[in-house]
């Protein structure tokens, strides 16, 4: 079953979220909407900052597999890796059946899978977990220590997360970026921004020693709390990875796309 409106409302999330993210890193990077392609590229060490995804709504198997050449073009041509990202239920069924030959032959290879997900949820009630505090990333230590749960909980190098975030004014201005803390100890992350009329989650982590706790959870209920208390929306969108996908729903979120995360081949 598609979810057709949704999975256009959740690829339009990332184009439109991603630009403020990506000129945020860096005002001279490569934002471009091309005809089905929407470049949203830094060009940092961060892989998430990197990215390009495809944007036609019902394209046949002709199509997609002309895009994701045009789409690994652009990607060989940037010094640091990123992911495409792509919505399948934008695809017809005949592109989805072609999508991993047609993949192969441009010259990606799928990295992992993700899950578009939304819901009419805020507010949702200020969270309390005993073992935790929150704190709102407002110094640059705070920024730090979001970037390096965000390395440890996706298995980047810690330089990554720092060079995609630390100098960042956007996280510490308008990203409502919450810390959880563990006796002091920052050990799960999460953010919101308001994005095109929706409250958008980004960059959930939680420190692997301490995963499987709710932390992760409640740092996300507190980030939507305190993201619709400050701007009064009432719908809220995220991109769940595999280890998120459990978690969200019992916020309130619905699956609607999946998502298939590409990478270019080792060459």
């Amino acid at each position: 079953m598609t979810h057709l409106p949704d999975s256009i409302e959740s690829a339009r999330q990332l184009a439109v979220g991603w630009r403020a993210m990506v000129l945020d890193r860096d005002a001279a990077a490569d934002v471009r909407d091309l005809p089905g392609i929407a470049v949203r590229w830094a060009d940092c060490r961060f892989a998430f900052w990197n990215c390009v995804t495809l944007t036609d709504v019902g394209a046949d198997a002709e199509l997609v597999g002309e895009r994701l050449r045009q789409a690994a073009d652009i990607m060989r041509g940037k010094e640091h890796p990123g992911f495409l990202w792509l919505f399948e239920d934008l695809l017809t069924e005949e592109a989805r059946a072609a999508l991993p030959t047609a993949a192969d032959e441009a010259g990606l290879q799928f990295a992992f899978p993700g899950t578009g997900m939304a819901g009419d949820i805020l507010p949702v009630p200020e969270p309390a977990h005993p073992e935790l505090t929150f704190v709102r990333v407002t110094t640059d230590e705070h920024l730090r220590a979001y970037a390096d749960i965000n390395s440890l909980g996706y298995g980047f190098p810690l330089e990554d997360g720092r060079d995609g975030l630390l100098g960042s004014a956007l996280w510490k201005k308008d990203v409502h970026a919450y810390l959880a803390l563990r006796d002091g100890v920052p050990v799960a992350c999460a953010g919101t921004v308001e994005t095109d009329g929706r409250l958008f989650v980004v960059l959930v982590a939680t420190d692997p020693r301490w995963q499987r706790r709710g932390y992760g959870e409640a740092v996300t209920r507190k980030a939507l709390h305190e993201g619709a208390r400050a701007t009064g929306l009432t719908r809220a969108t995220l991109h769940a990875t595999v280890a998120g996908a459990p978690v969200y729903p019992r916020i309130g979120f619905e699956p609607n796309s999946p998502i298939h995360f590409y990478a270019l081949k080792d060459s």
